[in-house]
């Protein structure tokens, strides 16, 4: 019931000495995720939490413990090598949270990696989590999640968040939620997540949020057009943006016509995607999608 994390999932936090990444690591370890191991230079041969050593490097940390997932909290000027470094040690998912990398950093993360076994969710981003795997990879609250059948995909973690909300709220569990960040250049494209839920047996429809700014959306209603069999759901914020203003996300910025919210819109709903009319309309729309489907 999951893509990405689930219950085979060994979980290492890179900077998990700090602030934000003590928090989120204790948080996802209540959660049930296995958190493994937690690297910081300097630090190692500490204890989190008591149990969960601290390494200086994650070689180290992948030698000893077998992580095969990093969730980075590392700042922004040395948040590209802590990817290359969990890369290069044979990590297979990462999540960065860090928001602020500088944009030519992330294209050479992205060139880096792109011929590598490896999937990177983010920079800037809230992480994966899978609840019916007990599985939590990110700063998502997890009491809100439910276990089932629906996949989310988003741009915003806020709206990530209302939408799972909504979903529980009517009795809609998910399948895996997976917020791809909201950077200009990323590591996952809502293309690389649809596939994914495509191959996946316990996904059977998907909820999805996208927003100003870049042709994203564009790209993921051509596959969905063409490759993607199950029901989906859309909503795409930033209605009301001004053409060349920055509306919350590095990314979010009208660049030209494909880029504002009604021709993404119109791309999504000519592909055969269901657009929900405004945010508080998540659940409602999914809900009626779904019986519609069944029906």
């Amino acid at each position: 019931m999951s893509i990405l994390v689930d219950e085979n999932t060994r979980l290492l936090v890179q900077g998990i000495t700090g602030r934000e990444g003590s928090f989120h690591a204790g948080r996802c370890r209540e959660y049930g995720t296995n958190l493994v191991a937690g690297v910081t230079p300097g630090r190692g041969g500490v204890m989190f939490e008591d149990s969960v050593p601290v390494f200086n490097t994650v070689a180290q940390a992948v030698a000893e413990t077998g992580a095969n997932a990093s969730l980075i909290f590392v700042p922004p000027p040395f948040a590209a090598d802590a990817i290359v470094e969990s890369v290069d040690a044979g990590v297979s998912v990462i999540a960065c949270i860090t928001e602020g990398i500088p944009v030519l950093d992330s294209v050479k993360v992205v060139r880096y990696i792109r011929d590598k076994a490896v999937t990177l969710v983010g920079p800037n981003c809230p992480g994966i989590i899978s609840p019916g795997a007990r599985c939590k990879m990110g700063i998502m609250p997890g009491d809100i999640h439910l276990p089932g059948s629906v996949g989310v995909v988003s741009r915003s973690g806020t709206l990530t968040y209302e939408a799972v909300g909504q979903l529980t709220g009517l009795g809609i569990g998910q399948s895996t939620c997976v917020g791809i960040g909201g950077d200009p250049v990323n590591g996952t494209s809502f293309v690389d997540i649809f596939q994914r839920f495509q191959d996946d047996p316990d996904t059977d429809a998907v909820v999805m949020i996208g927003e100003i700014g870049g042709t994203r959306e564009q790209e993921a209603a051509e596959f969905i057009k063409g490759h993607f069999t199950k029901p989906v759901v859309a909503l795409i914020v930033g209605q009301s943006a001004p053409a060349g203003k920055r509306m919350g996300h590095a990314g979010a910025i009208i660049t030209g016509s494909s880029a504002r919210a009604e021709e993404k819109a119109k791309a999504l709903a000519a592909a055969g995607v269901g657009i929900i009319p405004a945010p508080g309309e998540i659940g409602k729309t999914t809900q009626e999608m779904i019986g519609a489907d069944s029906g």
